[in-house]
């Protein structure tokens, strides 16, 4: 009996689930936007970077599609909160087990996000051109779709870069971190139509003091252009934010969407005499 294989079905169909766009956009003139969001060196918080971009574009009634690349370390699904009701996952649309649209998870709280998970380990190599199939049957339901890839600069991060025309590099104020993402900025340099840097565990308090690289030396010294700032918060590293930690994911969607250039300040708080009683409190902690 021969196996039908959903993902390579020649008949196209329009998820069920997916929104309608605005009045005079067609779905085969308007594509998604592909980004994949990649790191030098891992532990930077590239995920949380991610998940939270794709909520903050899902709040301005966007339609955004979030899929992890990251197999065998994938963790989209805990940072998004949806690990408990993954039923199938990327690998499973790419062998074949179910349709994409079985794969996908909506967010509880924004109608407009969507996840697609990986799992910890795939029977098969998932090649490049496996996954560009399933985006491309998706590519005209979403607005946004963001890749989370891994760390480096290895068979994964070629896999997930190919998947996509533009990206994101995630990076924190550590020479070791400006080092290795120096390196991936430039080979995402010739092969992307954009590449935006995100600073991310900015300390305002240790800039003042002169204690940590700014977010603006670190813009200075990649090949990329400057898309946004995000502090150092325990409220950030919980996964998805809302009010005031969710500030910075804001400003980020913002730049991203409309081509500003608004950075969020992480550094006025800490000066003046009350930013030095701050500063001082902060360090105690």
């Amino acid at each position: 009996m021969q196996k039908t294989c959903y993902n390579c079905s020649e008949k196209e169909q329009t998820p069920p689930f997916a929104p309608q766009r605005g009045k005079g956009l067609a779905a085969s003139t308007q594509m998604a936007r592909k980004i994949v969001v990649t790191s030098g060196k891992g532990g930077v918080g590239k995920t949380t970077v991610c998940a939270n971009l794709g909520l903050a574009l899902a709040r301005r009634s966007l339609r955004v599609l979030l899929i992890d690349l990251d197999i065998g370390l994938n963790n989209l699904d805990v940072v998004t909160g949806v690990e408990n009701k993954v039923v199938y996952d990327l690998v499973d649309v790419v062998e074949c087990r179910c349709r994409p649209q079985q794969a996908l998870i909506r967010d509880e709280n924004e109608p407009t996000l969507y996840i697609m998970g990986s799992c910890h380990t795939a029977k098969r190599q998932i090649t490049p051109d496996a996954v560009n199939k399933v985006i491309g049957r998706l590519n005209d339901s979403f607005d946004y779709i963001f890749v989370d890839c891994p760390a480096g600069i290895d068979v994964g991060f070629r896999r997930a870069v190919s998947c996509a025309d533009e990206a994101i590099v995630v990076v924190t104020p550590h020479i070791s971190a400006v080092r290795d993402a120096d390196k991936t900025a430039g080979y995402l340099g010739g092969v992307m139509s954009y590449v935006g840097i995100v600073v991310n565990r900015v300390r305002g308090d240790l800039i003042a003091d002169g204690e940590m690289l700014s977010a603006f030396e670190v813009f200075s010294v990649l090949n990329g252009t400057p898309l946004g700032v995000v502090p150092d918060d325990d409220d950030i590293n919980c996964g998805l934010v809302s009010g005031a930690a969710a500030k910075p994911f804001d400003i980020l969607a913002k730049n991203l969407h409309t081509g500003s250039r608004e950075m969020y300040d992480c550094v006025t708080p800490f000066r003046g005499i009350f930013g030095r009683l701050r500063r001082r409190l902060k360090r105690r902690r």
